[in-house]
């Protein structure tokens, strides 16, 4: 590879087993020896790599995924499926010699949020080994999702988190970081993650993390005492300071994804700003704004990926030069296409039909952020 790329997105790959469920009680899942009919299963790449990959692609972004999958009949068909999208997108995935793929298999009862259970397989072993870090000289942004279920980049306080963005910075690459929910019960529950982000952020470009990945991290106590249930308790306020305690730590562009409430915008000055010299940024537009974008209204299918394409959503509106306004909204339009659809990217559209439903007059939800008005 010569060639300047957009985007290279790295981190969590595996395939996701989904039964066509949704007539299935959740208080009967517990029933010993009960046999339940399913639909179709719809097998399909998840993981940060595949949910924001693909959004990207289907966007019209230049993208390349780099990732590790196992030499299992899993490992073949993550690599059949990105192939058959386009030859590219499987270019960058090693294959780990007699290991086995990472999968996860998403329960959709009815009426009920989505259930996981996810094998980490060779995910288990991803860190900065795994990174070609001479490939980040020809891309504009490198962007790294999931570590919560990426063990290594947790261990010894995110120390191989650390230090592959160190060493994707010194190639001048924009780098952009994503997370997802740690298991309370789990290892990722009990690792310090205001550690990690200290550790970690001061190379961080662009993070956009949820709301409830934030608090989990940052403000556990108040995670534990709203139960998760965090969107009830939210203004302006409260995200203005959780987004400056990030902005101190080096990030240039904060947000927070709000699910059906949209998404929350904060950044830092333009001399901060004009560092991202790979993206096509007006450093004045964007420096020390603070923005809010309410969602779309949908008809909702599965929030299966929804987040991951919301970030991919903001990272093409980034590489297109557009402001922070339309950027925000471009998020939060990728990600209201996605819960359109069953899986984590079939329901993302072009890029140019994506605009002309935005252009549409394409309505918006009317739940609103309390303390911030909505982006014009």
């Amino acid at each position: 590879m010569t060639e300047t790329i957009d985007i290279i997105v790295s981190g969590h790959l595996c395939i996701d087993l989904i039964p066509k469920m949704d007539h299935v009680p959740l208080e009967k899942l517990a029933t010993p020896g009960r046999l339940f009919e399913t639909g179709p299963l719809a097998v399909a790449t998840g993981g940060a790599v595949s949910n924001t990959g693909m959004a990207l692609h289907r966007l019209g972004v230049d993208v390349r995924l780099m990732a590790t999958v196992g030499d299992d009949i899993l490992g073949q068909t993550i690599i059949n499926i990105l192939k058959n999208r386009d030859e590219r997108l499987a270019q960058l995935i090693s294959v780990q010699p007699d290991q086995s793929s990472s999968y996860t298999v998403v329960l959709s009862p009815a009426k009920a949020d989505r259930i996981f259970l996810h094998c980490p397989c060779t995910n288990s072993a991803f860190g900065v080994a795994n990174i070609d870090f001479s490939l980040l000289h020809q891309a504009r942004i490198f962007h790294l999702g999931y570590p919560p279920i990426l063990p290594r980049l947790m261990e010894n306080d995110g120390q191989e988190l650390t230090e592959i963005y160190q060493r994707a910075k010194q190639t001048g690459v924009t780098t952009s970081l994503d997370m997802t929910l740690p298991d309370p019960n789990g290892a990722s529950g009990q690792v310090d993650w205001m550690v990690i982000l200290r550790n970690a952020l001061p190379y961080v470009d662009i993070f956009v993390p949820s709301i409830e990945e934030i608090i989990f991290m940052m403000r556990r106590d108040d995670y534990n005492a709203w139960d998760g249930r965090v969107l009830e308790h939210l203004d302006a306020g409260y995200l203005s300071q959780l987004a400056d305690e990030l902005l101190s730590m080096g990030p240039s562009i904060v947000g927070f994804k709000l699910s059906e409430m949209g998404l929350y915008l904060k950044t830092s000055d333009a001399a901060r700003i004009r560092q991202l010299d790979r993206l096509p940024l007006d450093a004045d537009a964007w420096a020390n704004v603070e923005l809010y974008s309410p969602a779309f209204q949908v008809d909702l299918v599965s929030t299966l990926g929804a987040g991951d394409s919301a970030y991919a959503g903001f990272l093409g509106a980034l590489l297109r030069g557009m402001n922070p306004s339309e950027a925000i909204r471009w998020a939060c339009a990728v990600g209201a296409h996605n819960v359109e659809a069953a899986d984590a990217t079939s329901g993302v559209r072009t890029w140019a039909e994506t605009q002309a439903r935005i252009e549409s007059g394409w309505s918006l939800k009317s739940l609103h952020l309390s303390g911030i008005s909505p982006a014009g």
